[in-house]
This record gives C-alpha cells, sequence and structure tokens, in this order.
C-alpha cells in the first residue's frame, strides 16, 4: 500500500456538541498535546464567519503541537486559514477537482463501499474513511455498520491510507489494523473520554503511534 504524504494514524473529528465536559478548543489542544497529529474540523451547522473565527483558534492550537488541520468540505475555507487540507464525504466535490484549484490541499474522503473507495481513489484522494465499521449514533445515517470484513475487501483493493471509521475504540484498534486499516478516525471516543490524555494514549498504546 502506498503510504504518500499521510503519516498520522489517528484522524479526530471535532463535533462541539459532542461533550458537556469541556469546550470544543480545550478537547481538541488536551488531544493535540497528547499526541494526536491530525484534526478535521467539522461544524456543519455553523456560519461561514463562525466556522473560520473557530478555524483560526484550532488552527493556532495544531500549529503549536505540529498537527496537521483538515476543513470538512470547505476547500476555500481551509485555504483561508492555511490548513493542510479538506475532508470530501462521499458526494462531496471529487477530490481531483478540489486539487485543480487548490493543488496544495491534502485531500481526504468519505466512503462507504468499494465502489466509492475506488471512484474517490481514481480522483485522487490521498486518503480513505472507511465505515461506520461499528455501530456509532454520529454514522447512523448511513445505514448498518459495515463490520471488518467489508472493512478489509476495501483496504486490500486501495493503494492509499485506508482510515477506519464508526464507534471505534481503542480495545478495536487490533480487529481495524488486522482488516488492513492503516489507521482510525472518530469524534465520540476522544470527544466524549472522561480523560481526553488518557484515551489518547491508550489509542497510540494500540497504534503503535499517532
Amino acid at each position: 500500500m502506498k503510504k504518500n504524504s499521510i503519516s498520522f494514524r489517528y484522524y479526530l473529528i471535532t463535533d462541539r456538541k459532542a461533550s458537556d465536559k469541556r469546550s470544543l478548543l480545550e478537547t481538541v489542544e488536551l488531544a493535540c498535546k497528547a499526541g494526536v497529529r491530525a484534526v478535521q474540523l467539522r461544524e456543519k451547522d455553523m456560519t461561514d464567519e463562525s466556522l473560520v473565527a473557530l478555524g483560526k483558534q484550532i488552527r493556532s492550537i495544531t500549529n503549536e503541537y505540529n498537527a496537521r488541520l483538515f476543513v470538512n468540505r470547505r476547500a476555500d475555507i481551509a485555504q483561508l486559514l492555511n490548513a493542510d487540507g479538506v475532508h470530501s464525504p462521499e458526494n462531496g466535490i471529487p477530490s481531483m477537482a478540489i486539487k485543480r484549484s487548490w493543488p496544495e490541499l491534502t485531500v481526504g474522503a468519505s466512503i462507504h463501499s468499494e465502489k466509492a473507495a475506488k471512484r474517490a481513489e481514481e480522483d485522487g484522494a490521498d486518503f480513505l474513511l472507511f465505515g461506520p465499521v461499528y455501530y456509532t449514533v454520529s454514522k447512523a445515517k448511513y445505514g448498518e455498520p459495515q463490520g471488518v470484513d467489508r472493512l478489509k475487501e476495501v483496504a486490500e483493493k486501495s493503494s492509499v491510507p485506508v482510515f477506519a471509521v464508526g464507534g471505534i475504540t481503542p480495545e478495536k484498534t487490533a480487529s481495524c489494523l488486522q482488516a488492513g486499516a492503516f489507521g482510525l478516525a472518530g469524534i465520540s471516543a476522544i470527544m466524549k473520554a472522561g480523560n481526553v490524555g488518557q484515551q489518547v494514549h491508550s489509542f497510540k498504546k494500540h497504534l503503535g503511534k499517532l
């Protein structure tokens, strides 16, 4: 499998409504301080102005801890924030079109089937998020969990890194890696964690590196 420019193994996806224990910024900083090296800003219900304002604060945190920042859907905002990349949902703008206008951006793509994975890879995606592998409320609208067997089918046929997403906990890391996942992605496991640093270190223990 070609690893290209993707060196991070855990991809943290934000949700400011996921935790009532801390602010989103506090959670992101705790995660990055503990070793997370990639964060996707995914606050789909925010106005452009609010998203940019939040993005600037998160960009400051990721810069401080040498982590990469991706923005969901919005390549224009990613460029404005001097982010590292953009994340495209399965029905979003093709990676090829993003790179044509913003060639400096790394592009991740969410996929939910082998067909979509092949299409995204052919379009130039640098890495893929496949799921939901396990049940999780945030991914329930995408249907039943796909399971590790489907993850394996996608990973075996992909030449770019595939990240498992959906209900991923540290204890499920080994099964995902054995199925061929390059890394893991998630919202709740870290966003809702009582002790963010401890949870991040648990993922690191199972992944080997973040």
